[in-house]
């Protein structure tokens, strides 16, 4: 059985903190995202940068494989299912927050069973979402209708978007590099 998500709380001055801690920043902004191989995470910590905002890192509760395909074959299984798994970690309170920038990279032509459980834990009613998306090279497939669906009283913006393919093109090259060794 999992524990229930930890609850973060978002402060008054714009910040999230865990336990009612000090506020960092004294935006109404927040950037959230969810990273597999770090180039999601690139994105994000510049946005929380260059904002000056609060910072907010998605996690399932149990994490996902390590190894790239058994990642996929799991992504891929929930995605056929519908599955949403339990969240590592909870906001509690978004009251203060009018803009979130919302994170992911693109799994199985979709958005993440991960980001599927946070749009549908918290009320983001009236908030504007502003997308950030990273694909290896397929696009974005039918992520603006699954965050329409999943955030139907939010503002959605158009995202910003970028191919970030790089663990899937390293994995091809060694194969392809391992495959002219053994001929």
């Amino acid at each position: 059985m999992l524990a229930a998500p930890a609850v973060l709380a978002f402060t008054s001055t714009g910040a999230c903190a865990k336990d009612g801690g000090a506020a960092m920043t004294g935006s109404k902004v927040l950037v959230a995202y969810l990273t597999r191989s770090g180039n999601t995470r690139v994105i994000a910590e510049t946005l929380h940068r260059e904002l000056g905002c609060g910072l907010f890192e998605i996690r399932p509760a149990r994490p996902y494989p390590q190894d790239y395909e058994q990642h996929v074959a799991q992504a891929t299984r929930e995605r056929d299912s519908g599955f949403e798994p339990v969240l590592a970690a909870k906001i509690e309170n978004l009251a203060d927050c009018r803009e979130l920038y919302l994170g992911f990279p693109i799994w199985g032509e979709t958005v993440p069973p991960p980001i599927r459980s946070f749009l549908k834990m918290h009320d983001l009613r009236g908030r504007t979402i502003r997308p950030f998306i990273t694909h290896g090279g397929y696009g974005i497939g039918n992520a603006a209708s699954v965050l329409a669906s999943h955030a139907p009283a939010a503002r959605i913006e158009t995202p910003f978007v970028m191919e970030a393919d790089q663990e899937r093109r390293t994995l091809n090259q060694v194969r392809s590099w391992l495959g002219q060794s053994k001929g």
